[in-house]
């Protein structure tokens, strides 16, 4: 594996034999970032360098270099004979050898001498991978080890190509310069990991990082340590744990230092698909839309009444026990403009129902009986209206009845900020009778006085959005959903998802029962088509992809499911305590099948809201429909009782039923139910204890008994001392404390109890410090019941 040195630009030119200006005019010729004698210079640098070197040294043969590399053939004197006699001889003259070029060029005078062909072979130096180990410490002392001699004979370019050589003998195992063999021969899979991991050093990292990242998260993107991370952000004055998020530009900042190239994530959630708008809302394309009408008010006070005056047609009578038992949605004219009604329930069982319904509404119509003034559920109907923010409009109603006194209900409305319009106020109060029909025109028209006055507009250009007023499973359409448009056109075949429900709109009506292709804004229809039975109140929209739509609405169960899952807690030190007092705290579960979907949410809060510090009433299952064998067995797994509203069991579930032992009632009136179920949780409530006094006795005797302990004589000074009963042992008018009777006996007889005015031995069965003077004082604890 390669050893990587920092290498500055000084070094490498003067190891080149380079002037400094030299390299810095070759990589400013390349293009990038200016260079001065001390930057630092990467692998992929000095290997570009390397190579234009080479290229501008290359020469087209190499005999000249290998001609100037022979050893020069010096002449050496014959030293003189001499004789015996010491006389010199005169030595014969040596034949000098003609230079290189002169030989070159006798040859082809000399027909004896033989032809030379001279094979030039061109090594393409482009391909070959330069690595930074020529430049290692090794290499540099080998070359400060040569003689200076040779070292001032060479020329750069001479130089470069030794060095060049030098590295690629190195590199394939052979001898280096100083007769040494080099490193051994690399193997395949060392080659092929240097490989990898020069392609990884070249390739820069690319990373996504979103708008908040955790500290762990963001090292793994980089491919680093959670350390390195934390180090570069204690570097930028951030203290931040493996755990804790960042935002995205501390963390940009970081990926930058690490050498990492960055991009923003952008998550686009399906809802942002789905509902994406292409038609915007703008002043050209708003047109007039009817007004959405709630009708609201106390119990028996005239709601339904005075709708069905306006509607002409009698539903009252159809009614169990005098309460709406479904939120209904009509549309009716009045001097050619449209108005539409939502119904909902005057009971206070009903309050999340009505509180929906004026969260759907513009105008708030408020039913006070001119003979009862403003009751308990007036004001809170006044107060949902106003939370909803609609404009409310008092209808004084039961007029034809001669206790009727409308100046006292607009002084109670007074006291709820709600003043009359005659008395300096903005709040339209229309006295009507829906019995005998009076004022109910001048309420219509004050309605469309008020929608005039809003001037209520919605844009029918573009896909429906809506709400969901009431749903039901029938048996023969399966789910069937009432809903109000609120903007946009709803047509039939659009996709709709509301809630968990998710389908493809089959049949569409109105109030009257007549089919419909489109409904605009403030249209009330009834729908079926969807997958499963959505909540009231939903939220709908039409969509484009129905594959999108369900996979959201999957996406939106699993969400469903894991709230469920984690309402129960898990226990910490901190609800220690708390979960164990909910484990002694008694649970009735219970089972709610109702016709509709607002009525099933309706009871089920009715009977959670019975709940008391001992008993709490649990409704693990809500649906719509009649009660079925699935609903049967979730009650036995449960132990729990099954409360059916407006719904029977079939035949199949009465059976299973039986056979499990598992409880079904079935109500029509809600009143019934809660009565019901009150009842059953006064025989589920913990019984209370009093205590009641038996006797009292003093002591007067103590002995000490080997084999039975401490031994108290006591005399039976009123009342009695039995067996069973409990000891609340008195000294000087403290109590000491509180024990049971282990032993009580008359002489050697063991007792069950023991009269006043009598002698006995009585033994506790904890405490044994007794005294003479002490007194007993024997109770019992008596169950009773208010």
């Amino acid at each position: 594996m390669a050893i990587n040195i920092k290498y500055k630009l000084g070094d490498f030119a003067k190891d080149l034999g380079l002037a400094n200006k030299d390299l810095i005019d070759l990589f400013s010729a390349k293009g990038g970032e200016a260079k001065k004698h001390t930057s630092p210079l990467s692998e992929d640098e000095m290997n570009y360098a390397l190579e234009k070197l080479t290229r501008e040294k290359q020469v087209k043969s190499l005999d000249a270099y290998l001609a100037s590399g022979q050893p020069e053939k010096k002449e050496v004197p014959a030293e003189p004979l001499k004789r015996a006699d010491g006389t010199v001889v005169e030595a014969p003259q040596t034949k000098k050898h003609p230079p290189v070029k002169e030989q070159q060029g006798e040859k082809p005078q000399k027909a004896a001498a033989p032809k030379r062909e001279v094979v030039t072979m061109t090594v393409d130096t482009r391909t070959v991978d330069i690595n930074l180990d020529k430049f290692n410490e090794k290499y540099t002392e080998l070359a400060q080890s040569k003689p200076q001699a040779n070292r001032k004979k060479k020329t750069a370019g001479n130089q470069n190509k030794q060095k060049f050589g030098q590295k690629q003998n190195n590199r394939f195992g052979g001898r280096g310069p100083g007769g040494n063999f080099g490193r051994r021969r690399e193997t395949e899979a060392e080659r092929l990991q240097r490989i990898q991991l020069e392609k990884a050093r070249k390739a820069q990292l690319k990373v996504q990082i979103p708008d908040e990242i955790a500290v762990g998260e963001l090292a793994a993107r980089l491919k680093v340590t959670a350390a390195q991370v934390i180090k570069k952000l204690m570097g930028l004055g951030v203290m931040a744990s493996v755990a804790e998020l960042v935002d995205f530009d501390t963390a940009a900042l970081v990926a930058d230092e690490l050498g990492a190239k960055v991009e923003h994530e952008v998550h686009v959630t399906i809802e942002e698909q789905l509902f994406s708008e292409e038609v915007q809302d703008t002043e050209e394309n708003l047109e007039e839309r009817p007004p959405v009408v709630v009708v609201m008010g106390h119990v028996d006070h005239g709601k339904t009444s005075i709708l069905d005056a306006i509607r002409k047609t009698r539903v009252t009578a159809a009614e169990a026990g005098g309460i709406t038992q479904a939120i209904g949605a009509y549309q009716v004219e009045m001097n050619g403009k449209v108005i539409t009604f939502l119904d909902t329930p005057g009971h206070e069982a009903f309050t999340s129902m009505r509180a929906r319904g004026a969260n759907l509404t513009d105008i708030a119509v408020l039913v006070v009986a001119a003979d009862d003034g403003i009751m308990p559920q007036t004001i809170e109907s006044i107060n949902h209206a106003k939370a909803a923010g609609v404009t409310v409009i008092v209808a004084i109603n039961k007029m034809d009845k001669p206790t009727a006194n409308p100046d006292h209900v607009k002084e109670q409305l007074t006291q709820y900020e709600l003043v009359p319009e005659e008395w300096g106020g903005d709040t339209i109060c229309v006295p009507v009778s829906a019995m005998t029909g009076e004022g109910i025109d001048n309420l219509l028209e004050s309605i469309n006085l008020v929608a005039e006055l809003k001037e209520l507009k919605a844009n029918p250009h573009r896909r429906a959005k809506g709400a969901v007023v009431e749903a039901r499973l029938d048996k023969g359409k399966g789910p069937v959903a009432t809903i109000l448009v609120q903007n946009g056109t709803l047509n039939q075949g659009d996709v709709i998802i509301a809630g968990t429900a998710v389908g493809r709109v089959r049949v569409m009506t109105n109030d009257q029962g007549e089919k419909l292709e489109q409904a605009g804004p403030s249209t009330p229809v009834e729908i079926t088509g969807l997958t499963e039975v959505p909540a009231a109140g939903d939220v709908f929209d039409a969509v484009e992809d129905e594959k999108l739509a369900r996979e959201l609405a999957e996406k939106r169960q699993n969400a469903a499911k894991e709230e469920q899952f984690s309402s129960y807690q898990k226990v910490t030190l901190e609800n220690l305590f708390s979960q164990i007092a909910q484990g002694e705290m008694k649970e009735l579960p219970i089972v709610v099948k109702a016709d509709v979907q607002g009525s099933a949410e309706a009871v089920k809060q009715s009977l959670e809201k019975l709940s008391n510090e001992e008993v709490r009433v649990k409704v693990i299952h809500a649906g719509v429909g009649a009660v079925s064998k699935s609903d049967v067995m979730l009650a036995e797994a449960s132990h729990a009782i099954i409360i059916g509203f407006n719904v029977r069991p079939d035949q199949v579930a009465k059976a299973e039923a039986e056979q499990a032992d598992v409880e079904m009632r079935m109500y029509r009136v809600i009143y019934d139910a809660i009565n019901d179920v009150t009842d059953a949780l006064k025989g589920m409530l913990a019984p209370k204890y009093r205590e009641v006094e038996l006797g009292r006795a003093e002591v007067r005797l103590v002995y000490k008994i080997s084999s039975a302990g401490t031994i108290a004589g006591c005399y039976v000074q009123e009342g009695k001392i039995t067996r069973a009963a409990k000891i609340r042992l008195v000294r000087d008018g403290v109590v000491i404390t509180e024990d049971e009777i282990d032993s009580l006996r008359r002489f050697k007889d063991d007792v069950k109890e023991v009269a006043s005015g009598y002698e006995c031995g009585v033994g506790l069965q904890k405490f044994a410090d007794i005294k003479e003077g002490d007194i007993f004082e024997a109770f019992i604890m008596e169950e009773y019941r208010e």
